[in-house]
């Protein structure tokens, strides 16, 4: 599951990816971060946060977003996900997790929530019930694969060993939303794009622009947008894609977000490697990420 934006700032910090003491700058940063965790359900202005940092409202608000990925206001949102989606899951009304999370308003909730978690939150709260998840699975070149699709694009593209561990990993993501297997004559589309994702790991054909429905936090949806930049047969380090994103003290972070990514190949995660130039880690086994690697690296004849 997603890492709650307090927590990636707290294991930042023990990483050693902000430092608390060695650089005042930061830790200012940080202990905005953490008053606005602390009173994330009262209206904060970005003057009383700059304040804290003894900086400008404007400059607080370029430093905190070089710095986290995000605004200090859509942290501020962030920590009030988090507090909805978990008073959700611990039975609370709807109205009442509104309120008690600090959002003031069902409207305002309803749409951050639309964003951020792709669902409307009695499917949340139920653990994606209500929505609708077409599978289907196939061979390819990288063993089995399974890929599903909600009605906003692909949002689970998983391999294994077997179907039934495959299904068992898509109700792990999503385990009360209705599991369709696709019919080809009733959900063709899911169907082609499978084809044309195996065309393109098996046969070299150019990756397909799928929609996807990315659900994370605003930090790993930023990862995985930028990481869908990088062009097939080049690699970026980790420390790279921090760099890139603006976040260059964030890398442990960022190899978070890699290994949080549920949508394999079509968010090509497998072209970040170590700093070193190891392969490091990749969710579904450094075989395939080898594989994957050395197949695009020979395409582009290199």
């Amino acid at each position: 599951m997603s890492m709650p934006p307090d927590q990636e700032v707290r294991a930042a910090a023990d990483a050693g990816e902000v430092s608390l003491d060695g650089d005042p700058r930061v830790a200012r940063l940080v202990r905005v971060a953490r008053h606005i965790e602390a009173n994330a359900d009262e209206p904060l202005t970005l003057a009383s946060l700059a304040g804290i940092a003894g900086v400008s409202p404007s400059r607080l608000q370029r430093q905190f977003t070089a710095a986290f990925g995000v605004s200090p206001k859509a942290y501020q949102n962030e920590v009030r996900m988090r507090r909805f989606r978990q008073s959700l899951k611990d039975g609370d009304k709807v109205t009442d997790a509104i309120f008690a999370s600090g959002f003031g308003s069902v409207s305002r909730v309803y749409g951050e929530a639309a964003r951020n978690i792709g669902m409307l939150p009695r499917a949340y709260r139920a653990g994606g019930a209500g929505e609708v998840i077409v599978y289907a699975c196939r061979s390819t070149a990288l063993g089995l694969m399974a890929m599903a699709a909600t009605d906003r694009g692909v949002c689970f593209v998983q391999f294994g060993d077997d179907e039934a561990s495959l299904i068992s990993s898509l109700q792990t993501e999503f385990p009360n939303a209705e599991l369709a297997a696709s019919p080809a004559q009733d959900a063709p589309e899911l169907d082609a794009w499978v084809a044309a994702l195996d065309q393109h790991i098996s046969q070299g054909a150019p990756r397909p622009d799928l929609p996807l429905d990315m659900r994370g936090t605003a930090f790993q949806v930023k990862v995985w947008q930028f990481l869908l930049s990088i062009r097939e047969g080049e690699v970026l380090s980790y420390s790279e894609v921090a760099a890139k994103i603006d976040k260059p003290r964030a890398v442990r972070a960022v190899a978070s977000a890699c290994g949080k990514n549920r949508i394999g190949v079509l968010i090509p995660c497998h072209r970040v490697l170590r700093g070193d130039g190891g392969l490091g880690g990749y969710r579904w086994g450094l075989a395939r990420k080898r594989a994957l690697l050395d197949a695009e690296r020979k395409r582009r004849g290199d």
